[in-house]
């Protein structure tokens, strides 16, 4: 069967090719493993159970997880198989299951997710740049949504993305997650259970974007959004046709876009530290617990 799951609708039958996204029918998995740098609700003090999906339809050119992402190094396993590892994790007293970049297996994993039922929390940990008619199978299957939102300029997505309709796409997601959880609930840990946070990673010039982005998630979803402000972009890959991006951000660069943040009545906001921009945090993707 053709595949039109997500944005890119490449059409590619997947069992037998392999389309935009760079991998098969089959779920490939390159490391599955508690994570301890996510957001203080997601990680907790035990940490989050992350699995992470290789291959990916975005394609951002300075991607940190290239490796996995356009390299789609992993393993292929079966829907047993995925289901084991999400066992192993919540053994192990991981808070959640984290599942990274999963959006090419978003009909497979709601297959999947109906048919396991997580006792702990399932975190969609995405792009944003999604369908939201595809996320419509998920209902009552992901408890809490963590998506990015990277970019407001089609100029800028399709530079840095190859996706100019990032920014109508990434809303019309945003609201098909929060409509199906609307509600942020903590529990008496300060650990999520259901709801929304936003990513924004804050990419070298472009703080004016930045800004307007965090003003249109202000103006669409009101002041209770969950908003987390990244600093960790760090210069991976081949960055010669984007010489803007070939260094970290600045902490002027930082405070500008958390100031403009704060101003803007976030209530829950959450900060990074400008240290996180360096390749030690980045997951060795090695096959653990794969």
């Amino acid at each position: 069967m053709r595949c039109f799951a997500c944005p890119r609708r490449c059409g590619a039958d997947r069992a037998a090719e392999r389309g935009v996204c760079g991998t098969p029918e089959t779920f490939v998995i390159a490391r599955a493993a508690k994570h301890f740098w996510e957001e203080p609700p997601i990680s907790g003090t035990d940490g989050s159970g992350t699995v992470f999906f290789s291959g990916c339809n975005l394609r951002c050119v300075f991607c940190q997880n290239r490796e996995i992402s356009h390299g789609c190094f992993g393993k292929e396993v079966t829907d047993d198989e995925l289901m084991r590892m999400f066992d192993r994790l919540i053994e192990a007293g991981a808070h959640n299951l984290n599942l990274v970049t999963p959006t090419h297996y978003t009909e497979r994993l709601s297959r999947v997710l109906g048919q396991y039922r997580s006792p702990v929390p399932v975190v969609w940990n995405s792009s944003g740049y999604e369908s939201a008619e595809t996320l419509k199978s998920l209902e009552g299957l992901v408890d809490v949504w963590l998506p990015d939102f990277k970019y407001i300029s089609g100029d800028r997505s399709l530079r840095y993305s190859g996706a100019a309709d990032y920014f109508p796409t990434v809303l019309d997601t945003l609201r098909e997650m929060r409509r199906q959880q609307p509600t942020d609930v903590f529990d008496d840990a300060g650990l999520l259970q259901k709801g929304m946070i936003v990513r924004h990673l804050i990419l070298p010039k472009n703080t004016n974007q930045s800004i307007r982005i965090l003003e249109t998630l202000r103006e669409t979803f009101g002041p209770s959004l969950c908003v987390s402000l990244m600093a960790q972009y760090t210069p991976c890959g081949d960055l010669t046709a984007v010489p803007e991006l070939q260094r970290p951000i600045t902490a002027r660069e930082y405070d500008k876009v958390a100031a403009a943040a704060e101003a803007l009545g976030f209530e829950t906001l959450f900060l990074q530290d400008r240290a996180a921009a360096n390749e030690d945090f980045i997951p060795p993707f090695d096959l653990t617990g794969v």
